[in-house]
């Protein structure tokens, strides 16, 4: 092992590497002040093509997903604080860190979309699974996923925002759902987790039905919880619960309730 000295004439250890010298840096987050944030992979070189386990290699992997999601967790809180405009420098600034560390962990704005978007929606999907569960019938079902669905989006609407539209500037679609895996994943395994109950109270011989009717039910709960999202507060407004039954009433009734009958 060589020693050198920096410009504080405070040691810096050095380990040798097939390549040269390699001398380690720290770069402090939050309270993370443990390895080395733009050191290469310690790994050594695996002997006769097969890779070698090493226990450095373990922990170098376990610390850079422990950062990763720290990264993300600081990030979420920035959007959250600073609106769903809120700049790589501003998410950086807000973490302590530079856009540097970001982008080394996710390569773009786009990516740190897509990684928070996964940490989030899995939330949200937990969350309508566990109150779909305790529902007696579809329709508590449905009104159970959808009471979560809104609850999730409107506890922090600005990183549903986020997680759900592209980065502007992307070319390669109009809306996020189908650019971001995420979130078209999010919405396949809430359709299935309609799909499902369906099946079992209105038997095959309704498989049209069934195969339909769920991805139509997204888009009608996604658009409607959006646009409710956005509105103004105000007294026209209705809350969260009143939402939720309204949106319940149109997939399982339509508006023919809401229709004027005429003699």
């Amino acid at each position: 092992m060589l020693v050198s000295f920096d410009q504080c004439q405070l040691l810096i250890l050095s380990v040798p590497d097939t390549l040269g010298i390699v001398n380690s840096r720290r770069e402090v987050f939050a309270s993370t002040t443990d390895a080395p944030e733009d050191a290469q992979d310690p790994r050594p070189a695996a002997a006769s093509g097969a890779e070698a386990v090493d226990g450095r290699a373990a922990r170098w992997q376990s610390h850079r997903e422990e950062r990763r999601r720290e990264l993300i967790k600081a990030a979420r809180k920035a959007v959250h604080r600073h609106g769903s405009d809120a700049s790589m420098e501003d998410i950086a600034g807000a973490a302590g860190t530079s856009k540097s560390v970001f982008y080394r962990y996710f390569g773009d704005k786009a990516g740190l979309q897509q990684a928070m978007g996964e940490v989030v929606l899995g939330q949200m999907q937990r969350r309508m699974q566990e109150a779909a569960q305790l529902a007696q019938t579809p329709r508590e079902g449905l009104f159970a996923m959808v009471s979560a669905y809104l609850q999730m989006a409107e506890s922090s609407p600005n990183v549903y925002a986020f997680i759900t539209r592209l980065t502007p500037g992307e070319a390669s679609a109009q809306d996020a759902i189908a650019a971001s895996g995420a979130l078209g994943n999010f919405f396949e395994q809430i359709t299935e987790m309609i799909a499902t109950p369906m099946r079992e109270y209105l038997g095959e011989e309704n498989e049209s039905v069934i195969v339909y009717w769920p991805t139509a039910a997204i888009g009608l709960v996604r658009n409607a919880g959006e646009m409710w999202l956005g509105s103004p507060a105000d007294s026209a407004k209705p809350d969260q619960t009143t939402m939720a039954g309204q949106i319940t009433d149109w997939l399982c009734l339509g508006i023919a309730p809401a229709l004027k009958t005429t003699t």
